[in-house]
């Protein structure tokens, strides 16, 4: 490999200088410079390094030193009643917890209506995988026929099947479901959109009105004429239809639904009178390209690549080859004609955030020239996301992401204020950097980490200038869990785990902290992913929990999820909830405490042993060894880091880190607390390998783990997760994988030799010993 450049008092990867000089830097062909000078940016970089640094790690030492203290606490009362107040006094006393201070409001300007003003789904995808990327991107819009047709919302038995070709009755039975939901959010004065049997426009002095023509030749209208927002295609208001193909647009809370007629298409013909061939939602209002917990990047070579797909998003030139060799683009914007015959142009995609890694890892990629100590990889990521970023907000690329000229940027795994308030100094010295205006960068606080939950409120004051976006985490969320109270006793099964009290409290404070702290039209409120994507039925009839709640978004793991979740925002009033809930945050403005704490802080651990049967514990372990292997076999052997992976029962889920953090934490738990023995787990592992390889077994690339354990590089991670957990920091699960993956790609490459210059901070710095 080339030896690195040095730049001030760095070391720079020389394959990522050259990307930043070479392609970001210096814009393609026909694309106008950026106006950024390669030393300002080297310069600016080097000194957020050599004034934040050394404050990131002073954080990751209180974290350990706040992690030990409540260890110590926790030992020590471990055979007395647990008290709940004498705990939250010492969580004060250590600085665990801080009061929530005096009332205040989100002052966030710029913010594009998709965060501040819309309640529609959000999308998250590995940003390494440019195929998914550009389809999260394009899930702006979605066929609603599409959606219903490949999804178990339409029983998937008898007559209504799925097969190698078209079903005509189940195709029957979309339409009907789809004009179902148009009878219910656009309803006509008269009769059903599964009977009319023709639209037409009739020319107004205010403009024109939509019109049905019933099966009777009787004209009906829309009960509310305001809810027609547009026509497009071979329709004119007064003029028949000269058959061709046209659409009509609807808009309801604030969302866009777009029917699609055909005339001259035989199926569409033969399905619906009036020739109705689709209807598309607006869906996936925003979209998270992820640089974290759902992809594998362990080096520079694994950054640039990152890197390098944002810079096709912020340019609108990204592109991939599809397995039938047509090629996919981000969509362009949508045009229509507005009832008063003005031009009307939508956005055809969805509006993209980044987001960046935590705090807690270390990269290789720039390391100190003198010491060769790593850097923040977060920092690196703030800096060249950002800098690449400038070609939307200057409006040089071919594709408009933020029409509000704004960079959004989603910041994980932060414990507590302190932290939140690093990154809002980062990112204040990226701008100063870039020559942006102050909180030209916004932020999305991922309310996932335990301190951040319990403190939420300290959270977003620390960057009430930047926080649009708020969103619960359950499985981070409950794998910080169960690590901060490793030593209190053995964890719950992780079915009851889901029906906690906590959990119930934490994802009612998120919505009402975000409300009392302006966030009403301002920003986002959100909740956590569906995790089962063939579980699509499940997921309409469970997911509109989160509008009812007063959330405004909420993660799906789908283009087709994001569709038929768009359906819920339609049935719901998504601000209408906000406004009656901004009532009660009214009430309990001005209290130094959260009046969701004391339910925040119940720790859901058993007495002993004997609250579980042998069949239990042997089932849980099972359940979540085989998860475990099942996500960390395709991470380490494959480099992917988000798929949807089998369960023990062929259930295929949405897999990332923070489903493996909660699997290797209860684990490690339970066998601190002898719930079961190394020996046992042993077993099950081998057991489960041999699961996982057949699960696997179609797979041309898998290596299998069974045969070879102690070879298996993805198997010793496996242990190394388990038998190690207890010792990781916060049960973060990334420095055994980083390592891991490090190995794997050596032998790929041919280098068999032990992993050196890991970017593991538990491997490698004074700060975190595992």
């Amino acid at each position: 490999m080339a030896p690195p450049i040095l730049i001030g008092g760095l070391h720079v990867d020389r394959r990522l200088h050259d990307f930043i000089e070479k392609e970001v830097l210096t814009p393609p062909d026909g694309v106008e410079s950026l106006g950024i000078d390669s030393q300002r940016f080297w310069n600016g970089f080097e000194n957020a390094i050599r004034r934040l640094q050394p404050v990131c790690e002073s954080l990751l030492q209180k974290r350990e030193f706040l992690q030990r203290r409540i260890d110590h606490y926790h030992r020590t009362k471990r055979n007395e009643a647990f008290d709940p107040l004498d705990y939250k006094e010492f969580l004060y006393k250590i600085g665990y917890l801080v009061d929530q201070g005096e009332d205040f409001q989100v002052q966030v300007q710029d913010v594009d209506p998709e965060i501040a003003t819309m309640a529609g789904p959000q999308l998250v995808v590995p940003l390494s995988n440019p195929r998914f990327s550009l389809n999260a991107v394009n899930a702006r819009w979605g066929s609603l026929f599409d959606s219903l047709y490949g999804s178990d919302v339409i029983p998937q038995t008898g007559e209504l099947q799925e097969s190698s070709s078209y079903n005509p009755k189940r195709g029957q039975a979309v339409i009907k479901r789809a004009c179902d939901f148009l009878d219910a959010t656009f309803p006509m004065r008269k009769g059903s959109y599964c009977s009319i049997k023709g639209v037409k426009l009739q020319h107004q002095s205010n403009g024109c009105i939509l019109e049905f023509i019933l099966p009777s030749s009787e004209i009906t209208e829309l009960e509310d004429p305001t809810l027609f927002a547009g026509y497009s295609g071979d329709i004119q208001p007064n003029q028949e239809s000269r058959a061709g193909g046209f659409s009509i647009l609807l808009r309801h809370n604030n969302l866009h639904v777009e029917l699609i007629f055909d005339p001259l298409n035989a199926k569409a013909q033969s399905e619906h009178p009036a020739a109705l061939k689709d209807v598309l939602l607006e869906s996936a209002l925003s979209t998270i390209q992820d640089c974290e917990d759902s992809v594998t990047a362990v080096d520079a070579e694994d950054k640039i690549l990152l890197y390098r797909n944002w810079l096709g998003l912020c340019l609108g030139t990204l592109t991939c080859e599809m397995p039938n060799k047509k090629i996919r683009s981000m969509n362009p914007d949508r045009e229509f004609s507005s009832p008063t015959g003005n031009s009307l142009v939508l956005p055809g995609r969805s509006l993209m955030l980044i987001r960046n890694v935590g705090h807690h890892m270390f990269t290789d990629a720039v390391t100190h020239a003198v010491t060769d100590q790593q850097i923040p990889e977060g920092f690196l990521d703030a800096f060249v996301t950002s800098l690449i970023g400038l070609y939307d907000i200057k409006g040089l690329g071919q594709k408009k992401n933020s029409r509000k000229g704004t960079i959004y940027i989603v910041k994980p795994k932060q414990h507590g204020p302190e932290e939140v308030a690093l990154t809002n100094e980062l990112l204040g010295m990226v701008e100063q950097t870039l020559g942006l205006p102050r909180y030209t960068i916004k932020l999305g606080l991922m309310d996932e980490e335990r301190r951040t939950s319990l403190n939420l409120k300290a959270c977003i004051r620390e960057a009430h200038r930047r926080t649009i976006f708020i969103n619960t985490g359950f499985l981070d969320r409950t794998g910080d869990e169960i690590h901060t109270s490793f030593e209190l006793g053995a964890f719950d099964l992780k079915d009851n785990l889901k029906s906690g009290a906590w959990i119930e409290a934490y994802e009612k404070q998120n919505v009402q902290i975000g409300l009392q702290c302006g966030m009403f039209g301002r920003g986002q409120i959100g909740k956590g992913m569906w995790a089962e994507p063939d579980g699509m039925k499940a997921m309409v009839d469970s997911k509109i929990k989160h509008p009812k709640g007063g959330a405004s978004t909420a993660w799906v793991p789908s283009p087709k999820a994001a569709t038929l979740h768009a359906l819920h925002y339609h049935q719901v009033r998504v601000h209408e909830i906000q406004k009656e809930l901004l009532k009660v945050c009214g009430e309990k403005s001005g209290q130094n405490e959260s009046p969701f704490l004391d339910a925040l802080l119940q720790i859901q651990v058993v007495a002993d042993r004997s609250a579980f049967t042998a069949r239990a514990i042997q089932k849980e372990l099972d359940n979540n060894v085989q998860g475990l292997l099942g996500y960390v076999v395709r991470w380490i052997d494959q480099g992917v880091g988000c798929s949807k992976v089998p369960n023990i029962d062929g259930v295929g889920l949405m897999e990332d880190r923070a489903t493996l953090r909660i699997s290797s934490q209860h684990v490690a738990n339970w066998l601190r607390h002898g719930i079961v023995s190394e020996g046992q787990v042993f077993d099950t592992m081998r057991q489960m390998a041999a699961v996982v390889d057949h699960q696997n077994s179609k797979d041309p690339q898998y290596l299998p783990m069974e045969p070879h354990p102690f070879t298996s590089l993805a198997y010793q991670a496996a242990l190394d997760l388990v038998f190690r957990g207890a010792r990781q920091p916060n049960g973060y699960t990334e420095y055994i994988l980083h390592q891991k993956r490090r190995e794997a790609k050596k032998r790929c490459n041919g280098d068999e030799g032990e992993e050196e210059g890991s970017s593991m901070p538990g491997e490698s710095s004074r700060w975190c010993k595992m």
